[in-house]
């Protein structure tokens, strides 16, 4: 039974994200589910949707690779917080490529990394992103890690301090392509 626009509305809990997760396993077509529900008009129906697909494993998440761009647009794009966290932990399980680097992409990681007032999880998020994209080009990756030894942390979260240190001490296994 194929997931309805109805069924995605409202505020939903951890297991109900399990659950949509798991009905989209048993559907067996991830990638039709996000371009189903990615760009919808109400932003907890998308939040829903990217919150179920979270939820996937490596193997399953794979098969979004094609809609890498998409995500990445929907990134930028929203200004739903909730929405651009998921969607760019999605991206953030996908393989990047050097081909794939989109420069606005790493303009927006760069920038919301930094910024005291976004949310912890998006500048992690964008952290961990801009420097798998730095990685393939020394001169980016010298300019990323001096950007992040002048950061002022007390300005930030835990969550941020801790990816910072990890991409600051070498420690970046969890980090690096998938």
């Amino acid at each position: 039974m194929k997931i309805t626009r109805e069924q995605l509305k409202g505020s939903y809990s951890e297991g109900e994200a399990l659950a949509i997760y798991r009905q989209v396993r048993d559907d067996g077509d991830f990638l039709a589910f996000l371009y189903q529900f990615m760009q919808d008009d109400d932003h907890q129906v998308t939040r829903n949707a990217l919150w179920g697909l979270t939820k996937a494993n490596q193997a399953e998440i794979k098969q979004l690779q094609v809609a890498l761009n998409s995500l990445i647009d929907l990134a930028i794009s929203t200004n739903n917080p909730s929405v651009r966290r998921l969607s760019l932990n999605l991206i953030e399980r996908l393989y990047l490529k050097e081909d794939d680097i989109r420069t606005d992409f790493l303009d927006f990681c760069l920038e919301h990394m930094a910024m005291p007032q976004e949310f912890p999880g998006i500048q992690s998020l964008c952290m961990k992103l801009a420097y798998r994209m730095c990685s393939f080009f020394p001169e980016l990756k010298e300019e990323l890690i001096r950007t992040l030894e002048v950061m002022e942390m007390e300005y930030y979260k835990p969550a941020v301090k801790s990816v910072r240190n990890r991409i600051l001490s070498g420690k970046t296994k969890t980090i690096d392509q998938r």
